[in-house]
């Protein structure tokens, strides 16, 4: 998400760093391109007004600090917009509240509100340690219920079956009741796909809301809908006392204009953000993190939280301690460093966080992003005997066919994994013997102790 509008932001931006100062003329020569690349990027016309309006009152009426360039004075300032428009601070899930903590959920048909639900229940078992139920009034969706009790059953929540209850209000009631009477800590309640358009429907969801009076009530929306999401935004913060926004799939081909229109239309923070399909990609969202990740900035932040709590620290520190004594750094090595990061969303998400990634052309962002295919690389190491894992130089002519064919890729895919290895075994021997620990001294303790970088 946000791949052209940070192109196009970061082109109108650079235009200006080789000027001495801010002045009127290149000020709105800058935010006539910056309005073009937001109205791109679908966000809605007001909230384009509102910001461009902002970013000239600003620029035109402060005094820009001498040590900054024009460029950079003009990244601070359309930076501190963006945060603001997104909402400034982290806006948590309320759960100060009785027990059960009631949370409704509604959208649109499609949204991923129940595929948000499983998510979210594994956010609040994992991270938060609550004791979690969920359950679904969907009554009109083929195998939504059933849908739902496979997510709750793959993030170990609990599932209260509805199926027998006729009506939708009824379903929440008894499940609240039972959640109750279960002690459990937080219950979350999924929704049929609705249309705001759709009278019978919205009445239908102000009488679930009535019946439980929710805690919490989230309003699911794909970022990949545009001007479209803040409009059905608005329609169900009419109907409903929305406390909040869930954006999913914005690791998509979306424009992002979703998650700068729904807050100023609403007022309502977004909350989460759904960054993939695996349960454990919904992620609290930090305005000012993402506004950095818009301007090419990197979100070292997230990333330093995202390696202490997906990457294996005993086996990182397992490698550490064997880099440092001297010993050879094996393919078996190098193929649970691969799996390390894979399970951090790969090469692209890696360099979506890191500082800088966003001004390199797109095209070479892709070439990094394909040659990093770490899929396509741990299918090649798991072809490989043991013996072969410790000792590729046994790896020739007919090794080199039976690998390929066993992990469906060619004999010039065997070839560069070997290089690439062969560059990485290098680099880990000349860490060895006092040079591991250098390198961990410059990473100033931004990651747990003695754990290496995934993929390095």
């Amino acid at each position: 998400m946000f791949e052209n509008l940070s192109e196009r932001l970061n082109t109108t931006l650079q235009t200006i760093r080789g000027q001495n100062r801010l002045s009127e003329d290149n000020i709105r020569a800058a935010l006539r391109d910056v309005r073009v690349a937001l109205l791109e990027a679908d966000v809605a016309l007001p909230v384009v007004k509102d910001f461009i309006s902002s970013i000239r009152e600003r620029a035109l009426g402060q005094k820009i600090h001498t040590s900054l360039q024009p460029g950079q004075a003009l990244i601070k300032l359309v930076h501190q917009q963006l945060v603001e428009l997104m909402g400034e601070h982290v806006q948590p899930l309320d759960l100060q509240a009785p027990a059960p903590v009631t949370v409704l959920v509604a959208g649109l048909q499609g949204a991923g509100k129940t595929t948000s639900i499983g998510k979210l229940a594994r956010y609040l078992k994992e991270r938060e340690n609550k004791r979690v139920l969920v359950t679904s009034c969907d009554v009109y969706r083929p195998a939504a219920m059933q849908q739902l009790q496979l997510l709750a059953e793959q993030v170990d929540a609990d599932y209260f079956d509805g199926q027998s209850i006729a009506k939708p209000e009824q379903i929440a009631v008894q499940a609240q009741q039972y959640a109750r009477q279960q002690h459990f800590d937080v219950l979350l309640v999924d929704t049929a796909g609705r249309l705001h358009v759709d009278d019978k429907m919205m009445e239908e969801i102000k009488a679930i809301h009535q019946a439980i009076s929710p805690h919490e009530t989230l309003f699911v929306v794909d970022a990949m809908t545009g001007q479209d999401a803040a409009n059905t935004a608005r329609a169900f913060n009419a109907a409903l006392p929305l406390t909040g926004v869930v954006l999913t799939k914005a690791d998509g081909d979306a424009r992002g204009g979703a998650a700068l229109s729904v807050r100023a239309i609403t007022g309502k923070p977004i909350k989460f953000i759904g960054m993939g399909e695996k349960t454990d990609a919904l992620e609290p969202f930090h305005p000012d993190r993402l506004a950095s990740r818009i301007l090419g900035m990197g979100d070292v932040l997230s990333l330093v939280e995202e390696v202490e709590r997906k990457v294996d620290k005993k086996a990182a520190e397992k490698l550490a301690r064997k880099v440092q004594s001297g010993r050879k750094f094996t393919l078996e090595d190098f193929r649970q460093q691969l799996l390390q990061m894979e399970n951090m969303g790969g090469m692209a998400s890696l360099m979506d966080k890191l500082p800088g990634m966003g001004q390199l052309p797109e095209a070479v962002r892709k070439q990094a992003a394909a040659s990093g295919d770490s899929k396509r690389m741990i299918a090649i190491i798991n072809s490989m005997t043991y013996q072969e894992r410790g000792f590729p130089d046994i790896i020739r002519g007919s090794r080199k066919r039976r690998i390929a064919a066993g992990s469906g890729t060619q004999l010039q895919d065997i070839n560069k994994l070997i290089k690439q290895f062969t560059q990485m075994q290098k680099m880990f021997r000349k860490m060895g013997g006092g040079g591991m620990a250098k390198m961990m001294k410059k990473m100033q303790g931004r990651l747990p102790k003695g754990m290496l970088p995934p993929g390095m």
